[in-house]
């Protein structure tokens, strides 16, 4: 997962101050409006992540953690009050001039840390009855369910705004390519699935952190106006302020870098036409 995170970044890092496309008449014109929609694969770095309530506060160091996107198949994928369970993605923009566009985004990611792996603990526990009270200094665990699941998997979403550049690569009568690169920032917004020592999980979205990410792609636009489109983003997401149980006095806090492989497809059109 690190390698595949590295990679995104240094893909966008190199790729994103290069995209030019010389005297091609440019394919998107002021005023041309798109949506598009579409799925994607995440990969995470690993994070230490603290959890802290009334009668514990212990930090875990270098959690793993993987995406979960829904098996390809025509339930949930083409059916639509089944849209919304896969990992997906929504991005609406608007040409401030034959360039650069405002884009608003929705990526709906799904983060699950991984169960039975072996991480460094610190801090304290010291709850009624709890098999994990201890003071912990930098000691070995076994992450098991009895101790803890976690998991945004309804799910990690980052609601962005973004400065989008296109540049045209090819302007043909029926088909036109386009690079783009650009630069976001944003608000994480999940209703997160967790468990901690045992206690009832919250369930409940909540306001927790915020992200920015860089994105660079290739789009193909068919007929002036249909589009599909492939994009690389990486970036960084600090969530400081997690709801893990009914408590309010119950948080976690992790920070990580993300990789994203993201498919979209759409349509675009021009609002200042007559």
């Amino acid at each position: 997962m690190k390698l595949i995170t590295k990679i995104c970044l240094i893909v966008l890092v190199c790729t994103a101050p290069k995209l030019s496309a010389g005297q091609i008449t440019p394919a998107v014109k002021k005023g041309d409006f798109y949506f598009a929609w579409g799925y994607s694969r995440e990969a995470f770095s690993n994070s230490d992540i603290r959890f802290k309530g009334a009668n514990y506060d212990f930090t875990l160091e270098g959690v793993e953690a993987h995406d979960r996107q829904s098996p390809f198949a025509w339930n949930p994928y083409f059916k639509i009050n089944q849209l919304t369970i896969p990992q997906y993605n929504i991005n609406a923009g608007y040409f401030l001039n034959d360039k650069y566009a405002i884009a608003l985004g929705w990526d709906h990611m799904k983060y699950v840390m991984d169960l039975y792996q072996t991480v460094k603990i610190s801090g304290e526990i010291d709850l009624l009855a709890s098999p994990y009270n201890k003071t912990y200094q930098n000691e070995d665990i076994l992450i098991i369910p009895d101790f803890l699941t976690f998991e945004h998997t309804d799910g990690l979403n980052y609601a962005n705004v973004e400065l989008r550049r296109f540049d045209c690569l090819l302007n043909k009568k029926k088909v036109n390519i386009n690079a783009i690169s650009g630069l976001g920032i944003g608000v994480l917004y999940p209703r997160t699935n967790a468990s901690v020592l045992d206690m009832e999980r919250a369930d409940q979205w909540h306001l927790s952190g915020y992200g920015t990410a860089a994105v660079a792609g290739l789009n193909a636009t068919f007929f002036e106006h249909y589009f599909l489109q492939t994009e690389l983003k990486g970036g960084y997401i600090n969530m400081y302020d997690i709801v893990t149980t009914y408590d309010d006095a119950d948080r976690a806090s992790q920070d990580f870098f993300f990789g994203q492989w993201n498919v979209t497809f759409g349509a675009r059109f021009n609002v200042l036409k007559k």
